[in-house]
């Protein structure tokens, strides 16, 4: 069974005003995006779907915890998901509605649809939520990981830059030049 087609509201049948629905999204649902940042997640998305003549409001409220790589230590690594958004839909039989065009503000169906999928819409909310730099908190990263980085202390790092920075300028002739005239000067 396609996974996505769990998160496709129906809304052709339903009258004006507000309408409820919950998706449960879990460790199946991310597998379904072929390179996912997200590894794993545990994670509730409540959408409230307002539906007016030719416009629909879906107000998403998207929390739980999603699994990541840690760029630290690269355990696993869980981070809260706390995420409040508001997508509009409008329906319109130009040529271009019916691909589901969205400008960033608001998504384009062709009024013959009787369903939108939100999967991609949730999916997408969720990586964008989370924080750029995704490490653990501090003192929770596998030390034997960070061990394992620390192969050359600070010392010998900076030295090491150093002295890359030196051999550099030695194999460019501009600043051999640079060092002559520094001396006659």
């Amino acid at each position: 069974m396609n996974v996505r087609k769990q998160y496709d509201i129906y809304f052709k049948g339903l009258g004006a005003g507000e309408h409820r629905f919950t998706f449960d999204i879990n460790d199946k649902f991310f597998a379904a995006f072929e390179g996912s940042e997200v590894k794993a997640g545990d994670l509730v998305a409540d959408v409230t779907l307002v539906k007016s003549g030719s416009l629909m409001r879906l107000d998403f409220v998207i929390k739980g915890t999603a699994t990541v790589e840690c760029d630290r230590c690269l355990a696993d690594c869980n981070l809260p998901v706390d995420f409040h958004e508001t997508l509009n839909v409008r329906f319109s039989d130009r040529v271009a509605a019916q691909e589901g065009e969205y400008d960033g503000e608001i998504l384009w169906l062709n009024s013959a649809e009787n369903e939108l999928n939100v999967a991609q819409y949730i999916y997408e909310s969720i990586v964008l939520s989370l924080p750029y730099q995704r490490v653990h908190p501090d003192g929770e990263c596998d030390p034997q990981m960070l061990e394992r980085f620390n192969i050359v202390s600070e010392e010998e790092f900076e030295q090491l830059a150093a002295e890359s920075e030196m051999q550099k300028m030695a194999d460019n002739p501009e600043w051999e030049k640079l060092r002559k005239l520094k001396e006659n000067m």
